[in-house]
């Protein structure tokens, strides 16, 4: 039933049930003590009333037949007694004072050698009392007593006290709880507002005010945190949708155009040239080309950008290398390599890291010039492609790996702009970098780091994993 009620009237539900239970042992060990205090005060009147012995011998006078001194002591305030014989018959000052008999009572009268009994009896009149059975210096055996009224009256009233002071505790108790519930929900109110907010509009520019370093204010820098991921996500989503429509627009079009060109030839009977006819056709092979390999990298970069761990056996980088680099000679037969390839073992796909090799090679052959010279090396992780092109001017060198950028200078050239961002994509998953810079001497230098080991062993994984 409880599991019902909204968080904060459990908070002040629990708050108000612990301060009970607190308040509640409280009590009952105080008035625990308080009666245990209050009966040993009593048991030990009853012991020191025997010090004062007139009253005593008055009243064994009485029983006697022999009048009483009216001088002697009276028994102290509130304490009557009663003098017992051993057939069990009693001498009671009054009937008022008359004290019901018990066995142990008796055994106490018929043997003067037994112990003093202590304990709680009853009057003939109905009164309860704390009743004290011995024998007496004078040989007597008495039976003094007093009312247990003195023991359960103040009780009572202290009873009645500490549960009206304990139900008022817990008023108060269930009152605070709410407040504080209320205050400490606060900011869980806020966190659960803005979701609603989000869910409702879809707007991810939300954020939560921060305040403090408790856990509510690590929920709160937790959730701002996601929100803006997301928000970066959906903006790198729709960038590249845009980017992607805007680059996939001109081979489609290109396309459609060749294509009902050819459909009109037909329809209309008139055929088109033959040379004309043949490139028209190689231009569609080529625009169709152009589009498989675009949407081969915008497959590329829609993989996830988290490295993820892996148990699959170490990939040799130098044979990526040396793959990608029988590639670029036929793509660039005109173009000299000069490589320096050593064995490097890490963790990662064969083919990504070999179509990004690729990509490189690419980008070096295409701004080389004919009879120029590319050099390549591989030595401890470190993959370094030289070319001594044009190279790259200090204000394009932060978008070149950017989806779809393509420098002024290269926009005439075919390619997508996707090479260097799956490069970095392919890079950065297997945990390495990538960085280009204007090489000495003309061209530029592309830089790869990726962790590994000169030899294949299961470490490399972790390695990787762990950066």
């Amino acid at each position: 039933m409880i599991s019902r009620l909204p968080l904060r009237a459990r908070l002040a539900l629990l708050t108000a049930a612990a301060v009970a239970i607190a308040i509640g042992a409280s009590a009952a060990a105080c008035w625990y003590i308080t009666a245990n205090e209050l009966r040993g005060d009593l048991d030990s009147s009853l012991t020191t009333a025997m010090i004062s012995m007139g009253w005593v011998d008055n009243l064994n006078k009485r029983c006697g037949g022999t009048p009483p001194d009216t001088e002697q002591n009276a028994p102290p305030a509130r304490i009557t007694g009663q003098m017992l014989k051993s057939d069990g018959t009693r001498c009671i000052d009054s009937e008022d004072t008359a004290i019901q008999v018990t066995a142990s009572d008796l055994a106490v009268a018929a043997n003067k050698k037994a112990k003093p009994v202590l304990r709680t009896g009853i009057r003939d009149n109905g009164t309860r009392v704390r009743v004290l059975t011995l024998h007496t210096p004078r040989g007597a055996t008495m039976m003094i007593a007093r009312p247990m009224s003195e023991l359960e009256d103040p009780l009572n009233r202290l009873g009645v006290l500490l549960g009206v002071v304990g139900g008022g505790g817990i008023l108060t108790a269930l009152g605070t709880g709410l407040l504080v519930a209320r205050s400490a929900l606060r900011p869980v109110n806020r966190l659960t507002a803005a979701v609603e907010h989000i869910a409702r509009t879809e707007d991810l520019k939300v954020r939560i005010p921060v305040s403090g370093r408790d856990e509510i204010a690590r929920l709160s820098q937790s959730f701002n945190s996601m929100t803006a991921a997301l928000e970066s996500s959906r903006d790198h989503q729709q960038r590249l949708i845009a980017d992607a429509g805007h680059e996939l627009r001109t081979p489609l079009t290109s396309l459609r155009a060749n294509i009902d060109l050819l459909v009109r030839s037909n329809q209309t009977g008139r055929p088109i040239p033959a040379h004309k006819r043949d490139a028209l056709l190689g231009s569609l092979q080529a625009q169709t080309t152009e589009l498989t390999s675009l949407i081969g990298d915008l497959l590329e970069l829609s993989r996830p950008e988290a490295i993820q761990p892996t148990t699959a056996a170490p990939t040799p980088l130098h044979n990526s290398v040396d793959r990608a680099l029988q590639r670029a000679r036929l793509r660039g037969p005109h173009i000299s390599f000069v490589t320096d390839v050593q064995p490097w073992y890490v963790q990662g796909d064969p083919a990504s890291l070999e179509r990004a090799v690729v990509n490189l090679l690419d980008n070096a052959v295409k701004f080389s010039p004919p009879g120029g010279r590319i050099e390549v090396q591989l030595r401890k992780g470190e993959l370094t492609v030289r070319d001594y092109g044009p190279g790259i001017s200090a204000e394009e060198l932060p978008h070149v790996f950017e989806r779809f950028w393509r420098s002024p200078s290269a926009r005439s050239m075919p390619g997508s702009g996707l090479g260097l961002s799956i490069v970095a994509h392919t890079v950065q998953r297997s945990g390495g970098s990538v960085a280009l810079q204007p090489a000495y001497g003309g061209g530029t230098m592309a830089r790869i780091h990726l962790p590994g080991a000169p030899q294949a062993t299961s470490g490399i994984g972790h390695l990787v994993t762990g950066l």
